[in-house]
């Protein structure tokens, strides 16, 4: 018998593979890349956290699907920020269903518990992700975190899984998981609430403003993780980074949309829109230069864009007039 346990890396879905793994059950855990999960790759992390909860990690591509499906229409709106909660677990659950046959699996798990997050995880919410699932009628999804709160699923009824030795968490004190991450001798796991960066205010407007000028594909996701953003008086974009995080991270981006700015002296990794008007391209040079921090006022510097395209420009007067054209800095 195998399952798959939808997998954040988080301590709730780690409890919820350990509860099925400990009844003999073969668990993959099952990580959907939707490229917000943070600014980091985890991925061996995860690995590590699944095999301590007793499963196997399998990670699944999905970010262009979910931009394209998810992301910008969900039948069931958005919590505070840009984050369709409900309308990405269901469309999780789908895309495991999908492969259920391929991986011999028979029903999936989740840590979800019930009340523990106040749009996703109601019972009128995870009713709403069965029915986007497809699992109404065939009840192959099981919370073992807050089982027996619930009606009976298959895999209960149909005698897979001891429905005795699941749980009955309600609402959003951890105390409960806590104890039992104590007494599996757990220590390294990730902290309560942390994960997706839709759920985060600056990155939700990041995403806002950026689709006011252009469409959001699959590079985008990472250009908006890091730096400082401007949008330049023609509408061009420009980030500009602001320590060796953000200026590896926009050098790991590999798209046509956009151009490196490339300083003659040590100073910020930045990007540009590749079809960047003549006007947006002196003002992005002089910007990135003035954040270099060996610039001097009223010299000149050739600024080079993408491999041969040079500006000779002076810094700016301060920082803070580059600032008149910062998007959520």
């Amino acid at each position: 018998m195998k399952a798959f346990s939808l997998f954040s890396g988080g301590l709730d879905s780690m409890l919820a593979i350990k509860l099925i793994a400990d009844q003999g059950i073969e668990v993959i855990a099952l990580h959907m890349k939707t490229g917000f999960g943070g600014s980091k790759d985890v991925t061996e992390l995860m690995r590590q956290r699944a095999e301590m909860a007793g499963a196997k990690l399998e990670v699944i591509d999905v970010r262009e699907e979910y931009i394209q499906k998810i992301l910008f229409n969900p039948k069931y709106g958005y919590g505070k920020n840009f984050n369709p909660c409900i309308d990405c677990h269901g469309y999780m659950f789908k895309v495991a269903k999908g492969l259920m046959e391929q991986y011999g699996v028979s029903f999936l798990v989740t840590g979800e518990v019930i009340g523990q997050r106040p749009m996703s995880q109601r019972v009128e919410a995870l009713g709403q992700v069965s029915k986007l699932a497809n699992d109404e009628e065939e009840k192959l999804i099981l919370r073992p975190l807050c089982a027996k709160r619930m009606a009976p699923t298959t895999p209960e009824i149909e005698g897979w899984v001891d429905r005795e030795k699941l749980l009955d968490i309600e609402g959003r004190s951890r105390e409960t998981q806590m104890k039992l991450a104590e007494s599996y001798g757990w220590e390294d796991y990730e902290s309560p609430g942390g994960g997706c960066l839709l759920t985060e205010e600056h990155f939700s407007d990041r995403i806002r403003e950026f689709i006011k000028y252009d469409k959001m594909e699959v590079s985008d996701i990472d250009l908006l993780k890091f730096g400082r953003h401007f949008r330049l008086p023609e509408g061009a974009k420009l980030v500009v980074g602001r320590h060796k995080e953000d200026n590896d991270g926009l050098q790991g981006i590999t798209s046509d949309k956009y151009i490196r700015v490339k300083l003659p002296l040590a100073g910020p990794f930045s990007l540009i829109t590749a079809d960047a008007s003549p006007a947006d391209r002196e003002l992005a040079a002089r910007i990135a230069i003035t954040y270099a921090g060996k610039s001097q006022m009223g010299e000149s510097y050739g600024v080079t864009f993408g491999e041969d395209s040079v500006v000779t420009v002076s810094p700016l007067e301060s920082k803070a007039e580059a600032q008149k054209y910062f998007f959520n800095a």
